[in-house]
């Protein structure tokens, strides 16, 4: 018959301590590089095809709003010769559209588009891709870790970065966005109806990285509050348009004057 040799409980409760341990410190490294996605929505209120798309965004921000997954909408200003003028567009968001086909290799530009950590595109109202393509970028690894924080001074919110990991050749942006407005749109293809927006973009902010850490001072739009809106940065290569890190500013205890 064969012999077992019994473990004393010390070592086997020694060792059950280790294998936690262990675990738990695999579960922090895991959870510390978790992946994100950085939703980029370029919408407008004279399209008629956006606000289906604007309303999947407002839904996503509601899931994932305690996830890694941010949403930003810029609202393009080549719509609103169209019958009506969007109150939110921007010419430089058209800009930024446009930027992305070259960096995408895709023309022409159209509403709504969505670009996910700047490497992917989708057409924004079509949400089983959608989802698809947050649930990739959120499995893989992050490469730059990203961390703000915010403090409002009168009309100027200054914010403190710091960086870790891969920022060689990129910009830091930073956009003021408001959470969610509603347009009472009186003319063009969405006319008599109210649309529902989230995630505006008000400013974006861009600040050429060349050390890990820095400030930068930011003007308000004047109905910004803590409140109603939230600061959003990311890390982006000026080269390829590929986006490495992004998070949200915490807000340092408010000193308005």
């Amino acid at each position: 018959m064969k012999k077992i040799k019994l473990i004393p409980r010390f070592f086997v409760a020694l060792f059950s301590l280790i294998v936690i341990n262990s675990f738990g410190q695999n579960n922090k490294n895991s959870t510390t590089q978790k992946g994100f996605a950085l939703l980029e929505l370029y919408t407008s209120e004279g399209c008629s095809s956006c606000p289906p798309a604007d309303e999947l965004m407002g839904r996503i921000q509601n899931e994932y709003k305690d996830d890694n997954v941010y949403v930003l909408a810029y609202h393009v200003d080549y719509w609103d010769r169209q019958g009506w003028k969007d109150v939110f567009s921007n010419a430089d968001y058209t800009q930024r559209q446009y930027d992305y086909t070259k960096f995408l290799g895709k023309e022409p530009i159209y509403t709504p588009q969505l670009i996910v950590n700047g490497k992917a595109d989708y057409i924004a109202s079509q949400e089983t891709m959608v989802r698809n393509g947050i649930k990739s970028a959120l499995s893989k690894p992050v490469t730059t870790d990203l961390s703000l924080e915010a403090s409002q001074t009168t009309n100027n919110l200054n914010v403190n970065y710091n960086i870790e990991g891969t920022f060689k050749n990129s910009n830091l942006l930073i956009a003021i966005v408001q959470k969610a407005a509603k347009t009472n749109v009186k003319r063009g293809e969405n006319a008599n109806r109210v649309l529902s927006h989230y995630q505006i973009v008000h400013h974006l902010h861009s600040v050429s990285l060349k050390d890990k850490k820095g400030s930068v001072s930011i003007h308000l739009p004047k109905s910004f509050s803590e409140k109603d809106f939230e600061v959003i940065g990311f890390v982006q290569d000026k080269n390829n348009g590929t986006i490495s890190g992004a998070t949200r500013a915490i807000f340092k205890p408010s000193s308005i004057l």
